[in-house]
């Protein structure tokens, strides 16, 4: 029974609603009016009010007319020491109460500070993890310093494969010095290289090619047959 009605889809029952409403709102309604009572109390103003409370009672009783003297000097002003006895008595738990108030709001906001403080924890932790997955990262990604350094060993290999092959170069040409000049000839100067003619590149057409033009043969005639050269005068 006592699980049906705090189901929401089931109808309170209508019988001791109104104190059931009060101990409900009676909670905080009481917490709060302690709460302004015992910070009351504990202010110079209730002690001078109270003080002059106390002087007026004495004063009245004491100088005031017999016949409207309710609390008698004779019997140690009874009523006044009720009076302070229910006021003290009263004060007391509502100091309670206020204390219990606070000690809740005390607990309620460590909770939250130790709530925070982990949440503020597990950031940190995460940001430090991030941070040394970029540092990782970073390892790996080429730097300008990196990319420079790379670039300087690069260049000075291939100066140096360059200067290895000069040398090489000018090594085979002085033993082909060496070698002619041990036989007796003269050292062949290298050819210098020859720069491609633009012109040459270009296609000529064909030219027409004319006939063969034959010469007539003469018949051949023996040297008997010839005529004599003319005596020189």
């Amino acid at each position: 029974m006592a699980g049906e009605r705090e189901r929401l889809d089931t109808p309170l029952d209508r019988r001791g609603s109104i104190l059931r409403s009060f101990r409900s709102s009676d909670g905080d309604s009481m917490g709060r009016v302690s709460e302004s009572i015992a910070r009351f109390l504990g202010t110079p103003s209730f002690i001078i009010w109270l003080t002059m409370f106390c002087i007026v009672w004495i004063l009245w009783n004491t100088l005031g007319p017999e016949l409207m003297r309710f609390d008698s000097a004779s019997n140690g002003f009874t009523a006044l020491t009720l009076m302070l006895s229910l006021q003290a008595s009263y004060a007391a738990p509502l100091i309670l109460l206020a204390q219990n108030r606070q000690t809740d709001r005390d607990r309620v906001a460590a909770e939250q500070d130790r709530q925070r403080t982990e949440r503020n924890l597990a950031d940190t932790e995460f940001l430090a993890r991030e941070m040394a997955a970029l540092r990782l990262a970073l390892q790996d990604v080429a730097t300008r310093d990196y990319l420079r350094g790379e670039l300087r060993d690069l260049l000075e290999e291939v100066r140096e494969e360059i200067r290895t092959e000069v040398r090489e170069e000018i090594r085979t040409e002085v033993r082909a010095d060496i070698r002619a000049a041990l036989r007796g000839e003269e050292p062949a100067e290298p050819e210098a290289p020859r720069e491609p003619d633009p012109r040459r590149k270009k296609k000529r057409k064909p030219r027409p090619t004319a006939a063969p033009v034959v010469a007539p043969v003469e018949p051949a005639t023996d040297a008997a047959d010839a005529p004599a050269p003319d005596p020189a005068p």
